[in-house]
């Protein structure tokens, strides 16, 4: 094949890929655009945060913490919650394994009697919501034993800074609702401002943006798994489902499916934002400040969510709750996608050398034509767009130091999400194939003040 028929099919290989790639951007771009739109749409009071409830009823609850290899942090992180958690009538259920001798020790060494110790009888690690199952049966025999039922039942992870009035706002809304979340504000790092701090933006967005259109167009509210609460009835009926275990332990994402199973049944879930003391009362941690750490965690996030969620709970509900899990599952496609963008990009500029350097490069009509040039400009637009909505909500929440890095931050968010959903797509490939049961992925945390 001679030259200037290589160029020719180079020209139009590289035309039909930046038409599609331009095109499934600007179908995500305006799919993200409806969101905003909502979000606009929504009366005032629910876009803002609340002042903090005036005595709440009483109630009775049960927080249950699973733990495997933690021992760095959740004495720490237990020591502060039972020392600042304002609430009188609550027990702290701690999930352990038996070949975790250190979290044994550090969790004994506390010797408080609001908390109460679950030891599994398997190995560890299983999965999170394997170790959850038996904090749930630990927390019915709690129950028998005293004859003082729960009202709720709270999750949280042993590196979780907890709001010392969570307890109070679950009690609050939790007549109302059968799922209350609170917002999860991850802290900043100074030794990680791009990758450990470019889930600021993410979580900024999608807990003062994201699920509060989802709760107002009534859809299922995803559970995040810390700064939970469910009511105790709610997940009763829910393990009475599925044989005593409310959780589901071959599942990576149990708070995810947590979420869609309550409104399954009819339940309501509401994120709330309330302030006290001019600050949200919402669960703060640390998140990965690796590159492959945050890769880790956010493939488990995807593998549970966009992949083995699609077999699991398929495409329940109404058309709006089927459009937030198509949003929801989109997601590994959508980072794969970015990163072809970015090689189009680089396809492109190698296209603009050819044109100088080969005179019969340059008498190729241009590669984008009238189609895709608008599509290039639209995309140009909603990404512009993108990038201020985030920056505002991060402004909103964490404040103009952490928003100016908004536009940095998603650049490497970008090829964090597309390395994790090769991860994803791979190990989700491979349980497939073998019938192996995926395990407990888990990544490591930090507390404040403490190292891994």
């Amino acid at each position: 094949m001679m030259l200037p028929e290589l160029l020719a099919l180079w020209h139009v290989a590289l035309a039909e890929a930046l038409l599609l790639v331009a095109l499934l951007v600007a179908i995500n771009g305006l799919d993200d655009l409806a969101i905003d739109v909502l979000w606009l749409m929504m009366p005032r009071h629910q876009r803002q945060p609340q002042p903090l409830p005036p005595a709440p009823p009483p109630a009775r609850f049960a927080i249950l913490i699973p733990a495997w290899d933690v021992s760095a942090v959740i004495g720490a992180m237990l020591q502060r919650l039972l020392a600042t958690l304002d609430w009188p009538d609550y027990t702290v259920f701690v999930g352990l394994y038996p070949n975790d001798p250190k979290g044994q020790a550090a969790v004994a060494a506390l010797n408080d009697p609001r908390l109460h110790v679950a030891v599994g009888a398997t190995l560890g690690p299983t999965t999170k919501a394997d170790c959850l199952n038996s904090l749930w049966r630990a927390a019915l025999a709690e129950e028998a034993a005293s004859g003082r039922p729960f009202a709720a039942i709270v999750l949280h992870d042993a590196e979780d800074l907890v709001h010392a009035c969570e307890l109070a706002v679950f009690a609050a809304h939790l007549p109302e609702y059968a799922m209350v979340q609170l917002p999860v504000l991850p802290l900043p790092d100074a030794g990680s401002p791009l990758i450990s701090c470019h889930y600021i933006d993410e979580f900024a967005e999608a807990h003062a943006k994201d699920l509060l259109v989802r709760q107002w167009l009534d859809a299922a509210v995803p559970a995040a798994g810390v700064g939970v609460a469910i009511d105790r009835a709610m997940l009763g009926r829910i393990a009475d489902a599925r044989d005593g275990a409310p959780f589901d332990a071959a599942s990576l994402t149990e708070d995810y499916e947590l979420g869609q199973h309550v409104h399954a049944l009819g339940g309501r879930g509401r994120l709330v934002w309330v302030l006290a003391d001019g600050q949200p009362v919402a669960t703060r941690e640390h998140f990965p400040a690796s590159f492959d750490a945050a890769v880790r965690q956010k493939a488990r996030w995807l593998t549970g969510i966009a992949l083995a969620g699609w077999d699991r709970i398929g495409w329940r509900g109404g058309l709006v709750n089927r459009w937030m899990l198509l949003r929801d599952r989109k997601a590994p496609l959508m980072a794969l996608l970015t990163l072809a963008a970015y090689g189009i990009a680089l396809l492109f500029g190698i296209d603009s050398l050819l044109r100088l350097a080969l005179p019969a490069a340059a008498r190729l009509p241009p590669v984008a034509g009238d189609v895709t040039r608008a599509l290039l400009w639209l995309n140009w637009t909603l990404l512009c767009w993108r990038l201020l909505v985030r920056a505002l909500f991060t402004l909103r929440v964490h404040g103009l130091s952490q928003a100016i890095l908004t536009p940095p931050r998603a650049l490497v968010g970008n090829f964090i999400n597309a390395m994790a959903a090769l991860r994803a797509l791979s190990r989700y490939a491979q349980a497939v194939r073998t019938g192996r049961r995926l395990a407990w992925d888990k990544t490591i945390h930090r507390f404040p003040g403490f190292s891994p």
